[in-house]
């Protein structure tokens, strides 16, 4: 059995020691440095762009501006509203306005301080629900009030059901800007050799970025290839295109030469962030503890260009319900341009920030009406069978199960420790439960090739960033095929090699490229008993494939000496899984997703009433995982959420200035580091008789901040609404408190 085994990571060793071959060590024949100059202004006409003197720094060998690129140099994943560069008008501090290729960094460096940018200033608005008010500046002549998306969900009478309710809660709690920080930044290097283009990304959907490649540069998408090598972390930030038209474009003006684009950490803040977003949950409820009606509006911050953000907010909109059992629904999720970076998925998309809305909610509902949080949430809490906002019905769901393990786990039932030093401290739990949807259209492929000395090369474009997919495709396939594991190798996203994956994101590998890889196995076992039944002379109905061998009755042929005595130095079989369902645009019904990701948390805290710090003492997560392919990297996802949970739920917030982003570095904008780790954290992995496979790549994040807000007013009986919850926020509300 290879699945269920916490085998090693296939790169294990090559991490331990360094040798992993990520895209910053990439070097190529006459490879150029490139350098992007950015917008110093947050919305301006571009009045002139002058590179004459730029380009006379000795070792420039070419600068690109947007005279140089036409009307199809545009690209977004549903609105094509961002250009390469910029050509006309500017839209926030740090959008590009040349490009630089040169031999060295050095040379590059100098010539972005001499190229000459005259602006004319225009007003520029940050906050989103600023900007859709009258006499706003407008950022699209397509958008004047700014809003390009506005999802709308529809279940139920609202305003009757709102009549039965004996309370009504009406709360809004925001989320600030926020940076993914994975410790690679983005790199792209591109080569031309004629009309046919390579790129080198560090992207999560390299399909897709050939895709947007193609629709630019007008050449058909068999003469781009896109190789991906491990990424040293993504979190939603490279799920979609970033610097990689920038860098074709660089690389075709230097007439064959390759240029390769290598980000600062200060360029990172400026290329993608988290969703800024606004929520408002007006909630109505019974007093015998049940939901009557639930009306939410949010309006979420895309920046300047829209991004991703038109595939996103519909997530958002459905996953701002929260799984508890609600009669009726509404919600309104609105995406509005301002003057900011672009915004993109942030592990946990959309999740995050409505998670911490609605689970903040459910303790001020609670609190409120003299009910204990936890058996509230265990009372309205989704099981099987039930229907969701969006007219689907719900299967294999174990909300239920996950709160009640990780509440176990945290021993809730018993007294809280009392506080073992004197002091001010003083401890409160709370607990957060989430519901994720994932990509509702997408569709996954592998081959597989058996060579004759039994190994077993899988195909995938499933991208490795540290998340352990490979290793785990190679357990499903290792299981599935009935061969070694030690006798599988994975060879990684090569578009020219690899067949097509929608993109590694979503928490949807395992579950789609893991059915892919499936179809791909019960191919070849097909293909072997085919060819081993007349060495067998027994009917193909009549063999079975596993263990390495087919099988009929006592005789048996391991699967190499099948290759061999048919004269076959491999065999070569692929396999697909796809799915496709829609939401009806004006009512949100319809099916949302194949299967819902589901998460819960429990967490205990110390809050020092004199200086407002917050310690996390315990935190236990749980996770549903259907099926668990390796427990060990099932549990080390689990722990890393919690652990980047606690980024954004204590001290993340990316600070502004007239839209230039202050604390654009890791030593002004604070990550978690082992210091802020809990001290103790416990992860549980809940599995289920269906035995389906599940992805858990951000099940344990979203709870994670209204768990510890919850915590807090349990200790202190104060209320954050408003991210990240800083020390300084805590004594405010303690002042606020003690005030008659």
């Amino acid at each position: 059995m290879a699945i269920g085994r916490s085998v090693p990571m296939l790169d294990s060793v090559a991490r331990v020691k360094g040798e992993v071959d990520y895209l910053v060590n990439l070097r190529l024949l006459n490879m150029l440095v490139g350098k992007i100059v950015r917008s110093q202004s947050p919305h301006a006409k571009l009045l002139k762009v002058d590179t004459t003197s730029a380009l006379q720094v000795p070792g420039v060998v070419a600068i690109l501006t947007g005279a140089d690129l036409g009307a199809s140099a545009f690209y977004g994943a549903a609105i094509k509203d961002q250009g390469v560069v910029a050509v006309d008008r500017v839209r926030y501090v740090g959008e590009p306005i040349a490009a630089i290729a040169a031999e060295s960094l050095d040379a590059a460096e100098e010539a972005a301080l001499l190229i000459d940018v005259e602006y004319e200033e225009m007003s520029s608005v940050f906050d989103a629900r600023e900007a859709i008010q009258s006499g706003a500046p407008t950022l699209h002549e397509k958008y004047p009030n700014n809003v390009f998306i506005h999802s709308r969900l529809r279940h139920g009478d609202v305003e009757a059901a709102f009549a039965e309710a004996d309370e009504i809660f009406e709360d809004t709690f925001t989320s600030p800007l926020a940076q993914q920080s994975s410790l690679e930044p983005h790199v792209t290097a591109a080569r031309w050799d004629g009309e046919q283009l390579t790129v080198w990304a560090a992207t999560q959907a390299p399909y897709m970025v050939r895709r947007v490649l193609s629709e630019i540069f007008g050449i058909e998408q068999n003469k781009i290839r896109v190789i991906v090598p491990s990424l040293g972390g993504a979190y939603g930030g490279k799920g979609h295109i970033r610097i990689e038209p920038l860098a074709a474009a660089m690389a075709r003006k230097t007439n064959g030469r390759p240029v390769k684009f290598v980000l600062s950490r200060a360029e990172e803040f400026v290329t993608v962030t988290k969703h800024a977003a606004s929520i408002t949950l007006k909630t109505g409820v019974k007093r015998d503890g049940t939901f009557t009606a639930r009306q939410v509006t949010i309006y979420w911050n895309g920046g300047a260009y829209a991004d991703a953000s038109p595939l996103l907010i519909p997530q958002g909109m459905v996953r701002s319900v929260g799984p508890y059992r609600i009669p009726a629904v509404h919600v309104d999720s609105i995406g509005v341009y301002t003057n900011l970076p672009p915004a993109g998925a942030y592990r946990g998309a959309m999740s995050s920030q409505t998670t911490w809305a609605y689970e903040s909610q459910m303790d001020i509902i609670a609190r409120r009406m003299g009910w204990d949080p936890l058996e509230f949430r265990l009372g309205n809490l989704f099981v099987s069978g039930d229907q969701f906002a969006t007219g689907e019905t719900l299967h294999d769901v174990h909300f239920v199960e996950c709160l009640e393990e990780a509440a176990k786990a945290m021993n809730a039932s018993s007294p809280l420790a009392p506080i073992p030093k004197m002091g001010q401290g003083k401890r409160g739990r709370g607990y957060g439960v989430m519901m994720k949807s994932t990509v509702s259209t997408s569709k996954s492929q592998a081959r597989m090739k058996l060579d004759d000395d039994g190994t077993l090369t899988l195909f995938t474009s499933t991208v490795e960033m540290g998340q352990g997919a490979h290793t785990a495709m190679a357990q499903i396939a290792a299981e599935a095929l009935g061969t070694a594991f030690e006798m599988v190798r994975v060879v990684g996203p090569d578009t020219e090699i690899t067949p097509f994956d929608s993109t590694t994101s979503a928490s949807r590998s395992t579950n789609m490229m893991g059915n892919a890889v499936l179809a791909a196995s019960a191919a070849v076992k097909k293909k072997l008993i085919e060819l081993a039944a007349p060495l067998l002379e027994t009917p193909a109905e009549e063999l079975r494939a596993e263990n390495g061998k087919v099988l009929a009755n006592e005789a048996f042929i391991p699967y190499a000496e099948i290759l061999k005595r048919n004269g076959l130095n491999s065999l070569e079989e692929s396999g697909e899984y796809s799915t496709a369902s829609k939401l009806d645009p004006e009512t949100g019904q319809g099916i949302s997703t194949p299967h819902w990701h589901q998460g819960a948390g429990a967490v205990e805290v110390e809050v020092d009433t004199e200086t407002g710090k917050i310690t996390i003492l315990r935190y236990t997560a749980s996770s549903f995982a259907g099926r668990i392919v390796n427990p060990r990297m099932a549990q080390l996802q689990n722990d890393g959420n919690v652990i980047f949970g606690l980024g954004p739920t204590l001290m993340e917030e990316m600070m502004l200035d007239g839209g230039q982003v202050t604390n654009p570095n890791l030593a002004d904008y604070p990550i978690p580091s082992i210091r802020d780790i809990p001290v103790e954290l416990v992860s549980v992995c809940i599995e289920s008789e269906e035995g389906e496979l599940h992805g858990i790549g951000e099940m344990t994040l979203p709870p994670v901040a209204p768990a510890v807000a919850n915590a807090i007013e349990d200790a202190v009986g104060v209320r954050i609404k408003d991210l990240p919850i800083t020390a300084e926020k805590i004594l405010q509300a303690l002042k606020e408190k003690s005030q008659p």
